[in-house]
């Protein structure tokens, strides 16, 4: 099985910074791809997905904050010099799953990376992922076959519908973090238009109740305030 190489996105315009990203990153076997701008970001992100984004705030043209909503379902790591709480957790619920404030220590940045990759299911150098496994997202115990909508515990499966599925990806994609109700809606938009605020909670618990069944655990927690977690 041929070996993956993970793929990290570098969305930042200054370029001292970007090539000191981009020559760690490359020396820990990742494929670094760079842009400069929230507007070139969006013409690479139409030809590639890649496994994380590093995503600086202050870009030219089109902003990071304008930006981290269109990068749906992959793990995004803030690098700012806002460092007031309020910017943090608003860009943690629109979608960033980290928050490093510039100047960052170099080697807690590469940590952190892996740590999240982890969450989304992969871990560096893993053999177990391949280019043909890109529709399987898999946390724990839990796989998700997004291209037949079957999720798999422990050897047992069931089917989900098309909503159940686009909703479980994304909670998994992003497990053990919390993900607003608008930040669901969202991201889903595209593929299941007919999910709406009302029928979201119904289709948590349809998800909540089928993985139940395969293995007795609840693997969605609703977060008071906020929205919904995935966890194993």
């Amino acid at each position: 099985m041929e070996k993956y190489t993970y793929s990290i996105f570098i969305i930042e315009d200054d370029v001292n910074i970007g090539d000191m990203l981009e020559e760690a990153l490359g020396l820990e076997g990742y494929e670094v791809t760079r842009a400069y701008s929230g507007t070139e970001a969006l013409l690479l992100l139409e030809r590639k997905n890649p496994d994380l984004v590093l995503l600086d705030l202050m870009l030219p043209g089109l902003s990071g904050e304008e930006l981290i909503g269109k990068l749906q379902g992959i793990p995004v790591i803030v690098m700012s010099a806002k460092s007031d709480l309020r910017s943090k957790i608003s860009l943690l619920k629109e979608g960033a799953c980290d928050y490093v404030t510039k100047p960052f220590i170099l080697a807690e940045l590469i940590a952190r990376i892996e740590a999240h990759l982890r969450l989304a299911g992969v871990s560096k150098g893993s053999t177990n992922r391949s280019v043909e496994d890109e529709s399987v997202i898999k946390v724990g115990d839990v796989a998700l076959n997004t291209s037949l909508n079957v999720v798999t515990i422990g050897g047992q499966e069931t089917n989900l519908t098309r909503t159940e599925a686009a909703i479980l990806g994304l909670l998994m994609s992003n497990s053990g973090r919390p993900l607003g109700r608008s930040t669901i809606l969202d991201r889903i938009s595209e593929d299941t238009p007919d999910c709406t605020e009302r029928s979201l909670k119904q289709h948590i618990s349809n998800i909540r109740k089928k993985l139940q069944l395969m293995d007795n655990q609840n693997h969605i927690d609703a977060i008071y305030g906020i929205g919904f977690q995935f966890h194993t």
